[in-house]
């Protein structure tokens, strides 16, 4: 993740939000977010830029989880066929993690 980088165009200021993820085994993905730069150093421009800020953090985390979450379904389902496990096997822990810390009783 890379801190807010200031930049201007057209004397508008704003301030860039980013994360970069790269793997060996799955796609690359980038989130950048754009945000307006405080106009002035009052204290309610700035207490408005970094709640700006703070929102962003917060959807680029979503987002991060998300892909991240997808990528450890890919690498998951390339192991299981690397090792031969079929696609029941591969259902069977979704429903395992869904019923997490449940007791599940199955009916015959």
């Amino acid at each position: 993740m890379t801190a807010p980088k200031s930049t201007e165009a057209s004397q508008l200021k704003f301030e860039l939000l980013s994360a970069t993820y790269q793997s060996p085994t799955n796609e690359p993905f980038t989130h950048i977010t754009k945000l307006p730069a405080p106009p002035t150093t009052k204290t309610t421009d700035r207490t408005t830029y970094l709640a700006s800020l703070r929102k962003a953090t917060a959807e680029m985390q979503e987002t991060i989880n998300k892909e991240l979450t997808s990528r450890m379904e890919e690498d998951k389902a390339r192991e299981a066929v690397a090792n031969g496990a079929s696609k029941a096997k591969v259902m069977d822990e979704a429903k395992e993690e869904d019923n997490y810390g449940e007791e599940v009783v199955e009916e015959d």
